[in-house]
Order: C-alpha cells, then sequence, then structure tokens
C-alpha cells in the first residue's frame, strides 16, 4: 500500500478514489484563502478525522511526511477556468496560479516517485497572449525536479461515467537510472500510465516536437509571444525538455451511466427543488439562443453579444454537462441544471451532484461539528471536486507501477 500526500483536497474525492485502489492518504491539506470559515476542510476532517490534516496557507507548509510515494491535487483552477474568459485570465502570474510554485516547492523536498494532478483543460491553452505558456512552464519546472511526466484531456463521460466533464490530468513519474521507457508514441498509446488506465482509440494529428530546453523565466517571457494557437494538444509526454504531443480519441467504454440514472425518486425531492410554471418562461429563456447589442462601458463601441441555445430541460438520456460551482440556489440560470419528470420540472439536489461525480450519498451534508452544511455550498463542493471513478482507474495503475518499482 503507497502513501499519498493530498493538496487542494477539497472535500476528499482524490483520497476516496485513490484508497478504492489501494492507498492510504497520511497527510492532506486544505485551505480557501478567501473564506471565514473553512467548510470544505470541516466536511473533510467530518469524513476523515483531523490526524495528518493541515487547514492552513499551503505556503506554511513546510514539509511533507517522508513516506510519501504519491503527490496528488486539483490545485486551484480559477485563474484558467471557463467561469471567466481567456482574455481575463492572469494564469501563472495570478494571485491562485502562484501556487504552482508551492507544489514545486513541496515536490523539490520531497521527490515523491510519483505525481498526479488535476486542472480544466483552458490550462493548455493559458494566458491568451501566449497561449500554452503556463503549461510550458509547469512541464519545464517539474522535469528539472527529475520528472517525466504524461498529461491527457479527459472528458468523463467517454469514459463510462454520467458527467461530461473535462479536465486535463498530469502525471509525473521520477526519473530511474537505467530505466528504458520507450518511444514516445508507444507511451502515448499504450506503455504510459494514462494509456493503460484511460485507452485512446486513434490519433487524429500527427506527433509534434515542442522544444523546452531553455530556462523557465526565458520560456516565460518568449513561448508563443504573439497569442497564436496554442502548440499543445489533448495528449502528450515530456522527457529531458522536449514535450511530445498529439490530438487523440477516446477509446469509449462498452458500457456508459446517464444523468437519468442518478436521480432520486420524485417523492424525496424538497419543494424548493421544483420550479414554479411561473418561472419557467425565465429558465426558457436564459438557456435560448439570442443576440443582444450591447455598449462597451468604457469606449462607447456597440457589439453584439450572442449565444447559442442550449438543452432545456437537460436530457436524462445523456450524460450530464459539468457541474459549475454556481449550481445551487433557486435563481434561474443559463448553466444550472434544470430536469422534467412525470411530476415537472426541477432543479438537481446535493445527493444527485454527489452522484454525478461519484461521492457517496450525502458525503458533503456535514461538517466537523455536526453542523449540516447549505446545499449551496454542497453544490459549490461538487463544482469544484473531480470524478472519482477517474482517479480510482488511474489511482490502481500508478499502484500497479509502484509495486515493481518497489
Amino acid at each position: 500500500m503507497g502513501n499519498v500526500a493530498e493538496l487542494f483536497a477539497g472535500v476528499g474525492g482524490f483520497r476516496i478514489g485513490l484508497a478504492r485502489a489501494g492507498w492510504k492518504t497520511v497527510f492532506s491539506n486544505q485551505w480557501e484563502p478567501a473564506t471565514k470559515v473553512q467548510h470544505a476542510s470541516d466536511v473533510y476532517v467530518a469524513r476523515f478525522g483531523e490526524e495528518g490534516h493541515s487547514n492552513e496557507d499551503i505556503a506554511k507548509v513546510e514539509s511533507l511526511p517522508k513516506n510519501i510515494d504519491l503527490l496528488v491535487g486539483g490545485f486551484p483552477c480559477q485563474d484558467y477556468s471557463v467561469a471567466k474568459t481567456l482574455n481575463s485570465s492572469k494564469g501563472l502570474k495570478g494571485k491562485k496560479g502562484v501556487l504552482w510554485w508551492e507544489i514545486l516547492r513541496l515536490v523539490h523536498q520531497q521527490k515523491p516517485k510519483f505525481i498526479f494532478l488535476e486542472n480544466v483543460d483552458r490550462l493548455l491553452k493559458s494566458p491568451s497572449n501566449q497561449r500554452g505558456r503556463d503549461f510550458a512552464v509547469m512541464l519545464k519546472t517539474l522535469g528539472d525536479e527529475g520528472y517525466t511526466i504524461e498529461w491527457r484531456v479527459v472528458n468523463a463521460a467517454e469514459y463510462g461515467f454520467p458527467q461530461r466533464r473535462i479536465r486535463v490530468f498530469i502525471v509525473a513519474t521520477k526519473n530511474k537510472a537505467g530505466k528504458k521507457r520507450g518511444t514516445p508514441e508507444s507511451i502515448l498509446s499504450k506503455s504510459g500510465i494514462l494509456a493503460r488506465a484511460l485507452p485512446v482509440e486513434k490519433i487524429v494529428e500527427y506527433l509534434t516536437e515542442i522544444e523546452l530546453s531553455d530556462e523557465a523565466d526565458r520560456i516565460s517571457s518568449h513561448f508563443n509571444k504573439g497569442g497564436g494557437k496554442s502548440p499543445f494538444m489533448n495528449s502528450g509526454y515530456y522527457e529531458n525538455g522536449i514535450a511530445f504531443t498529439y490530438k487523440s480519441t477516446a477509446k469509449l467504454s462498452s458500457s456508459s451511466m446517464v444523468l437519468g440514472d442518478v436521480l432520486q425518486p420524485d417523492s424525496q425531492i424538497p419543494d424548493e427543488y421544483w420550479v414554479e410554471d411561473k418561472r419557467l418562461k425565465e429558465w426558457k429563456y436564459l438557456k435560448g439562443a439570442k443576440s443582444i447589442e450591447r455598449t462597451h462601458k468604457g469606449s462607447g463601441t456597440t457589439y453584439n453579444y450572442a449565444e447559442g441555445k442550449m438543452a432545456f430541460p437537460d436530457l436524462l438520456t445523456n450524460p450530464s454537462r459539468t457541474i459549475l460551482t454556481g449550481e445551487g440556489g433557486t435563481t434561474p440560470s443559463r448553466f444550472k441544471h434544470i430536469i422534467q419528470t412525470k411530476n415537472g420540472f426541477r432543479r438537481l439536489t446535493p445527493v444527485e451532484l454527489e452522484r454525478l461525480n461519484g461521492f457517496p450519498d450525502d458525503w458533503s451534508k456535514y461538517d466537523s461539528n455536526g453542523k449540516q452544511v447549505s446545499d449551496a455550498k454542497r453544490a459549490f463542493f461538487m463544482g469544484n471536486a473531480l470524478v472519482i471513478g477517474l482517479i480510482e482507474i488511474v489511482g490502481k495503475v500508478i499502484s500497479f507501477d509502484l509495486k515493481i518499482e518497489d
């Protein structure tokens, strides 16, 4: 059984998935600087206890336990997330983006055998004036610590899960003298950790090499200067100053879950989740296609703001859309889910949102003091969470490789 350190732990998605894969989490850190009450950490402690848990700014975490085999984390992504436009993304220079350097500091000290990170796929394209720069700096700096790195943009629904949650998985393996790794093509398609865990069907575009031999500060100032298309595609491998990347498609699961599979019976749904008929018109408008003339406040220039049509209601026969942090609350929204059952239209409950990510029912219902967490906050947790089943699958492959090394 390998030992795990979990950074940016949230309510414990990585820990649950890795426990199912045979790992033991011996250290965790969760800190939200924007709030006085540490809701996510409180839920984490309620579920796992206080032993080995740190609820403080990661910059204050001086070191990790000495026996860490795997370092994991879904590091904060507000600077890259689709919650903001790419032009407003701040990337590594942003307030939360600098937390990458805290991860790197702990990696430098501890040098775990494996690292498993998760982020929004926009990371590969950030920032807008140097697309791909942030990811290039991450590859370079982590590689300089003695790691080879794989990445893959993963849509959970393509591997059988009931949510179309798209994230980039980054897996790093500590270099070992004399170890033969194979060609980049074979690693990306067959022998790599991500290729074995989440098989690819075919290569859509040919392999491209990206030279990253410069120092990180020069890469930061010069990489893809001018804002052209990011050279990083949805699959890739980094070793010794060179990134190899191509576009691949997933080998689809033979069986898949859909939104309808996670629903609670209507008899269990609280009244506040049912949408009144008088509010349906507002929901329909927000979900519909629209073209609106607007005026820029600064320049006075008029422009056309357009939105495409979204499904109304959300189809129960398909995987759900990605859960966002604003999923909670009764206010109609373009981005919240709304479904129709035989008894009418309603929003998704916290339990249904937990199921879409693979959490046990009511996982986030209580904090460490036994106090019930608000439904809006529980929805926020799930918008920040990950699909646990994917973590379990990747965790099993990393565990297999750890046993071989030991």
